[in-house]
C-alpha cells in the first residue's frame, strides 16, 4: 500500500502536501484519532501493517465491528477482536498486546479519558515492544502522552464516498498539518487530494492577491 498524489484541483489555498513525514504512523508509538472519520482512519492505519490487527472493544457497545464490513482495507481474516469488560480492562489487554511484540498493530476504543500514567504505560509497552497503538477517542479527549492525534471527517463528494479531510492536530515530534485523501478500493492505496475551493470563494481570494500585489508594486 502507498500514496498517489492526484492531480490539483485548485493552488489557491493549498494544504500541507507531504503526508508522508507523519503517515504511516511512527513505530513503537501510541497515537490517537478522533472524529466522525477515526474509522476509516483506524482502517487505513491497518491496511498499511499488511499483517494481523488487534482491535479491542468493549462489550456493551452497541454498534458491532465487522471484519468483512473492513474488507477493502484488510483481510477479514487479519482481524483480531477482542470484548472487554470495561476500559481499565481494555488498557490492560492493550498494555500487554503492545509489550508482546508479536502484533503490527494494536487498536483500543475508548470512551473515556485516560490518565497520564495510563498513556505513559502504553508509550513503554509500544516501546517495547515495537508496536504501533492506535486509540479512538471522543472528540475532546486526549492523553498528553500520545505521540500523535488526528481528526478524521468525511467530506462530501458526489463521486467519491471514501474522500476525508485529515488534520494532525497534536505532533509531539513535529508540525501540524491537514490534508485531503481518498481511499482506492482497487490499489487498496491512499490518495492525498488537493482541496476542491467553492468557485466564488476563489474569486475572491485571487481578487485579495491581485490587489495586494498592485498595493506592495
Amino acid at each position: 500500500m502507498g500514496f498517489e498524489a492526484l492531480p490539483d484541483q485548485c493552488n489557491v489555498n493549498r494544504m500541507t502536501s507531504d503526508l508522508s513525514t507523519y503517515f504511516p504512523l511512527r513505530k513503537a508509538r501510541v497515537h490517537e484519532v478522533c472524529g466522525p472519520g477515526s474509522l476509516s482512519f483506524s482502517a487505513v492505519v491497518a491496511a498499511q501493517t499488511n499483517d494481523s490487527v488487534f482491535w479491542i472493544r468493549e462489550v456493551w457497545r452497541p454498534e458491532v465491528l465487522n471484519p468483512v464490513g473492513l474488507s477493502t482495507y484488510i483481510d477479514p481474516s487479519k482481524l483480531l477482536i477482542a470484548q472487554v469488560k470495561d476500559q481499565t480492562d481494555g488498557l490492560a489487554v492493550m498494555e500487554e498486546a503492545l509489550r508482546d511484540g508479536n502484533l503490527s498493530l494494536v487498536v483500543i476504543e475508548l470512551g473515556e479519558p485516560i490518565s497520564l500514567t495510563a498513556g505513559r504505560r502504553l508509550q513503554l509497552a509500544a516501546k517495547a515492544g515495537k508496536t504501533v497503538g492506535l486509540c479512538r477517542i471522543p472528540e475532546g479527549v486526549g492523553s498528553n502522552a500520545a505521540e500523535t492525534r488526528w481528526h478524521c471527517s468525511p467530506i462530501f463528494d458526489r463521486d467519491d464516498s471514501t474522500l476525508q479531510r485529515w488534520e494532525l492536530i497534536k505532533n509531539k515530534s513535529g508540525t501540524l498539518g491537514a490534508w485531503h485523501v481518498r481511499w482506492n478500493t482497487a490499489s487498496r492505496s491512499l490518495h492525498v487530494a488537493s482541496p476542491v475551493v467553492d468557485p466564488t470563494r476563489r474569486l475572491l481570494q485571487m481578487g485579495a492577491l491581485v490587489q495586494r500585489n498592485a498595493l506592495t508594486c
